[in-house]
């Protein structure tokens, strides 16, 4: 991420006709990418919790969905400022950002759902009904500037063969992309692990992980998960 910034703002040349406000796109696309994406993980993580009941599906859909509702959350407020000078207003109710809004909200329902209900199978059966409920906003936000008359250009990277961005622009925007979906990832992956660790904290197996912990004299990890 550092090195694709650095690549953003002093490797990539100036925008024909924005100038450099268009550089804000290297933050905005792929936290909008990855608000999508982030929730078909969650849908799809939902249904095969529903379907198969299995755990894990459920704790990867519970600790996507903060860094979910964080990813779309800085899309809008991106959008909004890359907006203020292009469009001469912060917001306006066109399509894809209204439909990017109301991904923002399934992300907070889906989180309050999860706040408000005491932790066990029926929460998880209603977050993920919930979910999957809010699966068709997806193709919503994707397709809205295709199939209305909005403000928001055109999808840049429709097509890898062709895109509609030069070279010394695209690069930058991939490393990026790499950049903040392997940091999705690993935050995933902290986050399900010290789920994981919560939710089972009264089986042997974290047991067995804390006492061998202690006994090796490293920093008790899994304790401080648990508590």
């Amino acid at each position: 991420m550092l090195f694709g910034s650095y690549a953003a703002l002093y490797y990539s040349p100036p925008d024909y006709q924005q100038g450099d406000a268009f550089r804000i796109i290297y933050v905005h696309v792929p936290c909008a990418f990855l608000s999508l994406l982030i929730y078909t993980i969650i849908s799809l993580s939902s249904l095969v919790y529903l379907v198969w009941k299995l755990k894990m599906a459920d704790v990867i859909a519970s600790s996507s969905a903060s860094l979910g509702a964080a990813f779309t959350l800085t899309a809008l407020l991106t959008g909004a400022i890359w907006g203020k000078p292009m469009w001469g207003t912060w917001w306006i109710w066109d399509a894809r950002l209204t439909s990017e809004l109301i991904l923002l909200f399934l992300y907070l329902a889906y989180l309050s759902l999860r706040a408000a209900l005491p932790s066990g199978p029926l929460v998880r059966k209603i977050c993920g009904i919930v979910a999957l409920m809010g699966l068709i906003d997806i193709p919503i936000v994707h397709y809205s500037v295709q199939w209305w008359h909005t403000l928001h250009q055109g999808p840049t990277l429709a097509s890898f063969a062709k895109p509609s961005m030069a070279w010394e622009m695209l690069w930058p925007m991939l490393i990026m992309g790499t950049g903040f979906g392997l940091f999705y990832v690993s935050m995933l992956c902290l986050r399900a692990q010290a789920e994981l660790l919560r939710r089972e904290s009264e089986t042997r197996w974290v047991h067995a992980l804390w006492e061998k912990s202690a006994s090796c004299n490293t920093p008790n990890t899994y304790g401080v998960l648990i508590s």
